[in-house]
């Protein structure tokens, strides 16, 4: 049974837990997805983000802020996902849909071993996944270089190319988005990945691999765009 002191410690919590929200994390804690909120991490561009613990791992608590999300950013990118064609241009079925959205492409990406969080559990705009890194989450690229910056790329490649096989763009990878977590990239963040049928695949896998190599090209790593593209998808760049 929670404690009224439980539920107070929720609401308090940077102030983001309104009603609606508090129910939600309550369901979801009751299902087992997680045992308890412990303190803010970090604060994304549509969503807050939370450190939890399920018995004695630490988990991501990510809770989409339904109230500012911009919407019709992701209706942009949603409404291109053959997964979510019918879905209609409401605020709170987009920021539903987008949550659902994160947790299907983690769960896809975990079939195919690709290096990223596992996806516990979802309801309405919070997703719960695991946590990378020991102690305290994995430092992201940009904060924690590798220390051998040519095998990393290699391995983040490789990444891409386990995604792509899975019939899978991420869609917004960055240094920003990947950890270096025992000199190993964990893809996090994959609530704009959509499938490869979609119209804007081609689109997002080339600023993906774009973002990659300008990123890498800092650390004298030096790679051509079409190599880097067939090594991903087995293809010829058209």
């Amino acid at each position: 049974m929670t404690t009224l002191r439980y539920q107070e410690r929720f609401k308090t919590l940077q102030g983001v837990f309104d009603e609606f929200t508090n129910r939600t994390l309550f369901e979801l804690q009751s299902r087992g997805i997680f045992d308890e909120v412990v303190s803010p991490f970090k604060v994304g561009k549509e969503s807050n983000v939370f450190l939890g613990v399920k018995g004695k791992e630490k988990v991501i608590i990510k809770i989409y802020r339904v109230q500012n999300c911009d919407f019709k950013r992701m209706y942009g990118y949603i409404g291109q996902d053959p997964r979510y064609e019918f879905l209609k241009k409401h605020r709170r079925d987009i920021i539903f849909a987008w949550t659902q959205r994160e947790y299907k492409n983690l769960l896809r990406a975990e079939e195919a071993h690709v290096l990223a969080p596992k996806a516990l559990g979802w309801k309405a705009h919070i997703l719960v996944e695991t946590m990378i890194g020991g102690q305290q989450p994995a430092l992201t690229l940009k904060d924690g270089y590798p220390k051998n910056p040519e095998k990393f790329f290699t391995l983040v490649v490789e990444e891409m190319r386990k995604l792509y096989q899975a019939r899978l763009i991420h869609g917004d990878l960055s240094a920003f988005n990947i950890l270096n977590w025992r000199e190993q990239p964990y893809l996090i963040d994959f609530s704009q990945a959509t499938l490869i049928k979609a119209p804007n695949s081609q689109e997002l896998l080339e600023r993906d691999i774009k973002n990659i190599r300008q990123f890498f090209a800092k650390l004298q790593v030096e790679a051509d765009f079409s190599t880097i593209f067939k090594k991903v998808t087995g293809k010829e760049q058209v």
